[in-house]
Formats: C-alpha cells, sequence, structure tokens
C-alpha cells in the first residue's frame, strides 16, 4: 500500500488529501493534517471519495459514433474536422467549452491552442456559470482578478457576513473554519440569503434580503456607515426591501465590527446583476477602510476546484492568458512568447451567446471538455437543441453517457480523479498538486495531453511538445512575467525552472501573498440595483442551488451510495402558503412552469422558503430521473458586464401532478422506465433504489429482471409487492407498489440486495421479522447516523452539538450536518417547555 498526498476533486476550498492506494481501484481517503486549507478536515464528498473511484460507467476507448476506434483514428478525425471547419468558415466557426474539472495545465494547453494557434478566443468555461460576475467585480475594482484575503482572514475577523452562501453545505471545511472562529474568538457571523438555509439558521443574524436585493441592501449599508461617520462620501437614501428591524442590527453589527469579512459565492454571482453585487461588497470595504489587513476583506468563494486555475491562465472568453487582456501591448507580447502569427484578435463568445452561436450554425465545431452543458447551462432544452444542430461535436469526458455525451459525434476518454497529474489553485489562490493513485484506465489520457496530439496534427507540434504535466506547468509559470510586465500581481516565474522532480514534491503555496492589493490602488465603482420584469402568469420567484452531498450533474457523487441517502430525490421546495394556493401538498409531486420550460420534482413544504418564492436543486440529469432539472426553467437573462446567467431568480408557476399509484423498485441494475407520471434512481450500497409513480396499470415485467418470482397482491388496500430471486437464490429485486395506502421504509429492504436465504415473507413484508431500531432520516452521512439516533442522545442528555457528536459521533467529521442537528436541538427543547408549560 502506498500513500499519496493529493487535493480534492470537489469546491474552490481545495483540502488537501492522504489517500491510501489498498488495490487496483480503491483507496481509504484521510484529511491531510499538513495542508493548510484544512489541516485534515474534509467534508462528506470528500470524505467518501473512495466510493467513486470505480471504473462503472468510465469511457474507456475512442468513439467515433458508437464505433470504438484508436486514438490515431479519433484523433485525426478531431484535427480533420477542425480544419475543415477553419477553412471553410474561419477560425470562428470553432469553439472549446472547458471546465473547471479541468487541471491548469489542461487549461493552458486548452488555451493557448484555441487563441493562440487557431486564432480565435472562442473558448469558455463553466466557470462562467459561477465565478465570472467575482472576476468581473475583481478587475474593476483592482485592475486584475484578485481574491485580496485568505483562509487565515477568517479566523481573525470579528464579524463575518455571509452573502448568497450556504456555507455549511457547500463550503463545510470553511464553515468548521467560520465556528472554530466564533468559539475562540467571538466571531459575529450574518447571513445575507432569500432562504432561511441551515448556514442561516445557525447565524446570529439572518437578513433575508429579496431576490436580486443585495445591490440595494448593501448600498444602505454604505449610506449607513457614511451617516455614522465611519465612512466617506455623501449621505443618499436607499430602498433596500430589508425590514427597518433587521436592517438596524445589521448595520450596527458591521458599525461595530470593523474586522470583517464578507463572503460571497453564488447566491451573489448567479444574477443578472451579479458583477454590481460583488462591486457593491468591494465598495463597502473600500469606503470603510475595511481590507488589505488582518481580519478584513471581501471574499470570493469559487464553486470547483479548479475555477481559480483556469481564470489565471485564461479560460474565459474574454482574456487572453495570465490575466492579460487583448490590449495591442499584451497581445504582442503573447504572440511573441507563444511564437505565433495566429493569436485572435478579441475576445471570443461567453458561454450562454457560444450556445447561441452554436444554435444559429454560425459554429460549426464543439469541443466540449469535462463538463455536461445540456444539463447545467441555463435554458438546457435550447442548448440540446443547439447540440443536436452542431456539426462536430467532441466530447473528452471520464463517463461514457453523459445528457452532453450522447449529442456527440466523438467521444475521447479522459482522466479522472484518481488518475490526474497537475495543479489546481483554490478560492485562496493557493496551488497545490493533484496527484494520480492508479495507473490510467483502458485508453483514458490526459486533456492537456489530448490536446498536444491534436494541436500536433494540425500543424503546431513544435509549440505543444511538453512531455510531462510538469512541462506544462513551467511553461504557464514562465508566461506569468507577461501579467508582471503589464503591472499585474500573477507571478509564478520562481517556478518556472522546476524539475520534474521539484514539481512532484511540489508544496502548496499561494501567489500574491496574504493581501496582494495593499499599497496598490483601488476603485470605487458605481452599481445599480437592477430588478428583473416578471410575468404575472409565474408568480413565483425561483431559486436554484446545491444540494449538502451532491456535486454537479452527479457523474460522481450520483455513484456513491453513502453520498446519495440525505437527498434521494430533487425536491421543490416551497412555502405553506404558496403550497395551498398552488394545491400542492409535502410529499406529492409538483410540475415547475417557466417560459422556458418545465419539470417535475417531489414537493418539500417549508416555512424557511420565503412567501412567493420557490427552491429546485441543480444536480439531476435525464440518466437519473425523468424530472428534476433545474436548470431547463432558466432563461437565458445573464450579467451584461460578466455574461453569467442570472440562475437565482426566474418566474415560474407551480401545479400538482397528480398519479394513481406510487412505488418503489430496489435492483442489483439500474432501470430506466418509460411512459411513468415520474421515476427516479439513486444508489445503494448493493444496486440502486428507484422511486416510481404512474397511471393505469403497473407493467412490473418491463421493471423487474428475470428469475424466480413470488408475489404478494391486497386488491382491497391497492397494495402489490414482487420480489425477485437470481439463480443462486438470492434477493436481486423487489418492487412495492400502492394505490392510496403508505409504502415501507426503503433502506432495510434495499440493504438485503444479493442477500441469500433471505425469508419470503421479509422480502414481500420489505422489513426483518425483528425489527431494528428505527435510526430515522439520515442526517450525518459521515458516520451513518439517523435523526432518531441523535433525538435520543438529546433524551440521553446531550444538550449541545458537541455534546451530541460525543454521544453518538454525528457532526464530528465534515461539520454539515451540525445545522441539522442544532435544529433537532431546538426543536426537541421546544417541545420539553410545551410539556412543561
Amino acid at each position: 500500500m502506498k500513500e499519496v498526498r493529493t487535493t480534492c476533486a470537489y469546491c474552490g476550498v481545495g483540502c488537501g488529501i492522504r489517500a491510501t492506494v489498498t488495490g487496483a481501484r480503491s483507496v481509504t481517503i484521510k484529511g491531510d493534517a499538513v495542508h493548510p486549507a484544512n489541516f485534515g478536515k474534509l467534508c462528506s464528498k470528500g470524505t467518501h471519495l473512495g466510493e467513486t473511484v470505480g471504473l462503472e460507467g468510465r469511457l474507456l476507448h475512442p468513439m467515433l459514433g458508437d464505433q470504438q476506434v484508436s486514438w490515431d483514428t479519433a484523433l485525426e478525425a478531431v484535427a480533420d474536422k477542425m480544419r475543415d471547419c477553419i477553412e471553410r468558415h474561419g477560425p470562428d466557426s470553432v469553439a472549446f467549452y472547458v471546465s473547471g474539472q479541468l487541471l491548469t495545465e489542461d487549461y493552458y494547453a486548452a488555451n493557448k491552442l484555441m487563441k493562440g494557434f487557431v486564432g480565435s478566443a472562442n473558448i469558455d468555461t463553466n466557470s462562467r456559470l459561477c465565478m465570472a460576475s467575482a472576476v468581473a467585480a475583481h478587475t474593476r475594482a483592482f485592475g486584475e482578478d484578485i481574491v485580496p484575503v485568505t483562509y487565515d482572514d477568517l479566523d481573525e475577523a470579528d464579524l463575518i457576513l455571509l452573502v448568497g452562501s450556504n456555507t455549511a453545505w457547500c463550503h463545510p471545511v470553511i464553515w468548521q473554519r467560520i465556528e472554530a472562529a466564533r468559539e475562540a474568538r467571538g466571531t459575529k457571523i450574518v447571513v445575507i440569503d432569500p432562504r432561511r438555509t441551515e448556514t442561516a439558521e445557525q447565524a446570529d443574524l439572518h437578513v433575508p434580503v429579496l431576490p436580486d436585493g443585495d445591490v440595494a441592501l448593501f448600498g444602505a449599508l454604505l449610506d449607513d456607515m457614511v451617516r455614522r461617520g465611519l465612512a466617506p462620501g455623501d449621505d443618499h437614501s436607499s430602498e433596500h426591501g430589508v425590514s427597518p428591524d433587521v436592517f438596524a442590527a445589521l448595520a450596527d453589527i458591521v458599525a461595530e465590527n470593523p474586522r470583517m469579512v464578507t463572503v460571497f459565492s453564488m447566491g451573489a454571482n448567479q444574477s443578472v446583476a451579479g458583477t454590481d453585487k460583488g462591486n457593491a461588497i468591494i465598495n463597502l470595504h473600500i469606503a470603510t477602510g475595511r481590507i488589505n489587513a488582518p481580519g478584513m476583506g471581501p471574499f470570493s468563494m469559487t464553486g470547483q476546484p479548479n475555477a481559480m486555475g483556469g481564470r489565471e491562465v485564461g479560460g474565459l472568453a474574454n482574456m487572453l492568458a495570465c490575466h492579460l487582456g487583448f490590449s495591442n501591448a499584451e497581445r504582442t507580447d503573447v504572440a511573441a512568447f507563444w511564437q505565433t502569427d495566429r493569436l485572435s484578435a478579441a475576445p471570443g463568445l461567453k458561454a450562454v451567446d457560444m450556445f447561441r452561436a452554436v444554435h444559429e450554425g454560425r459554429i460549426k465545431f464543439l469541443w466540449v471538455m469535462a463538463t455536461n452543458p445540456a444539463v447545467s447551462m441555463p435554458d438546457a432544452g435550447f442548448v440540446r437543441e443547439a447540440l443536436a444542430r452542431c456539426e462536430t461535436v467532441v466530447v473528452s469526458d471520464v463517463i461514457a453517457d453523459t445528457d452532453t455525451a450522447r449529442f456527440a459525434h466523438i467521444r475521447l476518454p479522459a482522466l479522472g480523479w484518481g488518475e490526474k497529474d497537475g495543479t489546481v489553485t483554490n478560492s485562496e489562490r493557493r496551488i497545490s498538486r493533484q496527484r494520480a493513485l492508479f495507473a490510467a484506465p483502458g485508453e483514458a489520457r490526459a486533456d492537456w495531453s489530448i490536446i498536444a496530439d491534436v494541436a500536433a496534427r494540425l500543424g503546431h507540434g513544435d509549440a505543444f511538445a511538453w512531455q510531462s504535466a510538469a512541462g506544462v506547468f513551467r511553461e504557464y509559470a514562465a508566461m506569468t512575467a507577461l501579467a508582471v510586465k503589464h503591472g499585474k500581481v500573477l507571478n509564478l516565474t520562481a517556478k518556472a525552472a522546476v524539475s520534474d522532480a521539484e514539481y512532484e514534491a511540489m508544496e502548496p503555496f499561494i501567489w500574491g501573498g496574504r493581501h496582494p492589493m495593499a499599497g496598490r490602488e483601488m476603485r470605487h465603482v458605481s452599481v445599480e440595483a437592477r430588478k428583473r420584469a416578471f410575468d404575472p402568469d409565474f408568480p413565483l420567484r425561483l431559486n436554484t442551488g446545491r444540494y449538502r452531498d451532491q456535486w454537479h450533474t452527479m457523474t460522481r457523487t450520483g455513484l456513491a451510495p453513502t453520498l446519495s441517502q440525505h437527498r434521494r430525490e430533487p425536491l421543490l421546495e416551497v412555502h405553506p402558503a404558496d403550497a395551498v394556493a398552488a394545491g400542492v401538498v409535502h410529499g406529492a409531486l409538483a410540475m415547475v412552469m417557466t417560459a422556458s420550460g418545465q419539470s417535475t420534482f417531489r414537493v418539500c413544504v417549508t416555512d424557511a422558503q420565503a412567501r412567493g418564492q420557490a427552491f429546485v436543486p441543480m444536480h439531476w440529469t435525464d440518466a437519473m430521473a425523468s424530472g428534476g432539472r433545474g436548470n431547463l426553467l432558466l432563461d437565458q437573462a445573464v450579467d451584461p458586464i460578466s455574461g453569467q446567467p442570472g440562475f437565482k431568480d426566474n418566474a415560474c408557476r407551480i401545479a400538482p401532478v397528480p398519479s394513481e399509484w406510487r412505488a418503489f423498485l430496489v435492483s442489483a441494475e439500474a432501470v430506466t422506465p418509460s411512459g411513468l407520471v415520474w421515476w427516479s434512481r439513486s444508489r445503494v450500497a448493493g444496486g440502486w433504489l428507484h422511486e416510481l409513480a404512474g397511471n393505469g396499470a403497473v407493467d412490473a415485467e418491463a421493471l423487474l429482471p428475470h428469475g424466480d418470482r413470488v408475489e404478494a397482491v391486497d386488491l382491497v388496500r391497492g397494495m402489490r409487492r414482487v420480489a425477485v430471486l437470481d439463480g443462486d437464490g438470492a434477493f436481486a429485486a423487489g418492487l412495492y407498489v400502492t394505490r392510496g395506502g403508505q409504502l415501507p421504509d426503503r433502506d432495510w429492504i434495499a440493504g438485503q440486495l444479493g442477500s441469500a436465504l433471505l425469508p419470503v415473507p421479509e422480502m414481500l413484508a420489505a422489513r426483518p421479522s425483528t425489527p431494528a431500531p428505527d435510526r430515522g432520516a439520515m442526517v450525518c452521512v459521515c458516520h451513518g447516523i439517523g435523526a432518531n439516533q441523535i433525538l435520543a442522545a438529546i433524551e440521553s442528555g446531550a444538550g449541545t452539538v458537541a455534546a451530541v457528536g460525543q454521544a453518538c459521533a454525528a457532526g464530528t467529521n465534515c461539520g454539515s450536518c451540525r445545522p441539522a442537528i442544532a435544529r433537532l436541538l431546538r426543536t426537541s427543547n421546544e417541545e420539553l417547555t410545551e410539556m412543561a408549560q
């Protein structure tokens, strides 16, 4: 066994991992105690990375259509199609759509080929969907895409504002750091978010800002600081839409705590006013002098593991490379460095405009790398139409069957996490190594190498003659000398001559220092509070976001049985009053409709959702459900400065979706039903759990595998149960149907898949003859602790979250479940108080 120090595959926290390889495709995971991003802590997703390194669903060979071909054949096809497209229609008929899942070396190679040698800047990244507005705000205020703080500032802040960030779920390791600061120094926590999220429940103050109301709120806050003499300028009156009492509490806490860090994330960025939101936050810090000192500054938290690395090397269409733009002087220097006479002359098409150009036929060759735009882009139905119309779609990915890969003419097998070798940059500008744990499976190859081979076939081999990821990194590091020449902070020139051995051993490091804007010019930027116009036929305002234990479009986390327990289905969260008005009920199905599309979700009625608003997740795909497609519902409106789509504020309405029967199916193999009102599936240890709903007859033959069957039917209760045994007599599948009653619990029977000698009555009842303790709904996936187990600890005297952790381990690993534990404590205490009265 060998231990490898590497970096997590998920969010922008950039946690270090120590991975011990235990077999050909098995690994144990623990946090790296000396990595300065996490000091050994991991979230649930990172903790369970070992469940996602198998080869299930992997793309292992190059494919032309459905035919497996050699790498030479595939690469020649890519180069021929690209060359022909450029010759017939010009370089702007070609586009690359890349991803924050790529390593920096991959990003650098793709950007160099596209902008330097194809001659078009039509390369954009899915980071456009999450970080582009923060980039634009930084550039307007600082002259460069600079995050002016580090994680250390969280440790030293007296006040942390969390804006549009459900930190406890989306960046749990950072949330633990914030909690530690509160415990150590009494740091105050304020959450500014339309939803009462799990993070908001734990805050000292929750400010329920209106959707897209952040610019007005921060303008009013700055005006209040001016009135108090804490910032220069004129006093204005700003309408912010927050209740006077809550705003006064916010203003007081801000005034009293100058050591303030404002963490802003997707809830702020994913807006048609996202850039102005970022600048409104930065303006407050600049005006009050709360920047460039310990415990102070605006902090943009990235969503993807290498969103920052992609921004450094030019993955966005509006940047050239290394934080350089398209001025004549910058273009001249870049052309000389790359030794090309084909350098793109102007910015390219940003993501939404790129897919419009594909739809219109202006882009005829599209290469998608490590992302799934058929699901993740707004107005995803339009994107699918565009992909279907495109003359040539190339997809480089680790998964064979994604919603996007279904449109590909050429599929190229790429390395996944645990196989890649290179670097990533986290939210605090810290560059860390991602190292290989396993040999490349099948014929999978590194993205940078695939790109270099295509470049060579296009006649540019000398410019892409790298022999390793270290060679790519050295070139990128050397190129940052151009950034320095043009007055930028980005400077990796000290790493430009690292040997392969030094690259292999490279420790995490931050570029730019702790406060890179100290002593540099900073600009106050005028911002505008814009509101979207809404059609009265769509009275609710739709918000989208992440779930705690899932990642992007679930091609990785959807394979992890442990991570699938927290939210097995995509939920429509809606306020009780709005549910009554629409005629939908908790636990039933509902249709969400917008001007762009419609999709079905399971209903969750909750007063954590404000009246007039609704929330759905972003993760579900056609591979995992018949509905739940959040991004199908969103329009193409974007921020006019950054081009980032407005995922958080779309108009919708909801309506009930009736069905005559409900069912669930557990089976060793995944099933994709047809003709049903609803189906979804989630991973369990022995196979898959499917939720089903439909009308008319239940077609058990289409759902169940072959094998010996036993069946129970109760026509009075409208119940039917069918169990299937394989050739060895082991439980292979079970279908449980009701037309009006209650379905049994899923967990126990799902855990019996593959079990031999399981009594028939237990199979049909879906419960053991001697019932085991019911652990309740899953709360802590890290330790497998359910709500009933936590309540038992509370009843035994555990009166705090920490005490619950001591009693049953819940909340002691990643910490993302601690808000849920606190809620159970609060509810239990309220019930005891009521009983006492």
